[in-house]
């Protein structure tokens, strides 16, 4: 695709922002912070997760409805979209320090040839927003029903362009941890869904805690996913994890917003023991809001 291709769909607003039109909708980047544990007890912003926010005739549509109106054949060319729209406005709001998570989904790249199209492009785009390749994380599902040859190959072919690769959503599904341990990614994101249901008891804590020692051991950073209250926090910190996110820390931002890098206080909790009953372990609903780790 030309440089021009690249660049189609996408405009720039008079605060900086670029959004992008797709058929009837408009597109929007947001940005949610990834955080890490600090040796000091803080939160710090480590990276972003870029989201996609479509909106029609200017009133916000849900992520997931966009993506079904979508064809088929079309996904790859919007997939293409969102990640230059969302590097695009990464250049121009977060911080260069921080590490820029973008989705890939591996069953639309089972040709090879697609693939290097896609991230000569995304080279492209990188080279416009002033954004060093080794910044970017791409997103990758591992379930069975992808590929597992396309997954081999984009995989490969993401190392072979300098970028680091994260595992989404482990935990769900049928998602296999030797399986993991063979794909040796940089990152591992543990399903949100999924950590929850193990923080609620000790066995499942227990097993939580071995699955992050194993994959740490073997140079894999964490990420536990979908952390709402305050116990999860705690918990995933005393499993080991190394990164934290989710609404309870910090809700995602359209752009333009203030994506500073900086450290905040790891809310404080009671020091619930870690055997004891989901009930006891459960913060009071209701609590309240946090921006960008604080508690406000």
């Amino acid at each position: 695709m030309s440089r021009q291709g690249e660049f189609a769909q996408i405009s720039q607003n008079e605060d900086g922002t670029r959004v992008a039109v797709w058929g009837i909708f408009k597109l929007h980047s947001a940005f949610q912070p990834i955080f890490a544990f600090n040796s000091d007890g803080r939160l710090e912003i480590m990276a972003f997760e870029c989201l996609i926010r479509p909106f029609r005739e200017g009133a916000a549509v849900p992520p997931h409805r966009f993506f079904s109106s979508v064809p088929p054949e079309e996904r790859v060319e919007v997939e293409t979209l969102m990640r230059n729209l969302h590097l695009l406005n990464a250049g121009t709001f977060i911080d260069p320090s921080a590490l820029i998570f973008v989705n890939f989904d591996p069953s639309q790249f089972a040709k090879t040839e697609n693939i290097e199209a896609a991230l000569r492009g995304m080279r492209l785009v990188l080279h416009e927003a002033n954004i060093d390749r080794s910044r970017i994380v791409c997103e990758l599902t591992e379930q069975k029903s992808a590929s597992p040859l396309a997954l081999k190959n984009l995989m490969m072919a993401l190392r072979n362009h300098g970028f680091r690769i994260a595992v989404d959503d482990f935990g769900a599904e049928d998602s296999d941890f030797d399986r993991i341990i063979q794909m040796n990614p940089d990152i591992v994101k543990f399903d949100a869904e999924w950590v929850i249901k193990l923080l609620r008891s000790a066995a499942g804590y227990t097993l939580l805690k071995s699955m992050i020692t194993k994959v740490t051991e073997r140079g894999i950073q964490t990420v536990i996913e979908g952390v709402e209250e305050p116990w999860q926090l705690e918990l995933s910190e005393k499993a080991g994890a190394l990164m934290v996110q989710g609404f309870g820390i910090a809700r995602p931002q359209i752009a333009p917003s203030e994506f500073a890098i900086r450290a905040a206080p790891v809310p404080t909790v009671p020091r619930f023991p870690v055997f004891q009953e989901t009930a006891e372990l459960t913060a009071a609903p209701g609590g309240p809001q946090s921006v960008f780790g604080r508690r406000s």
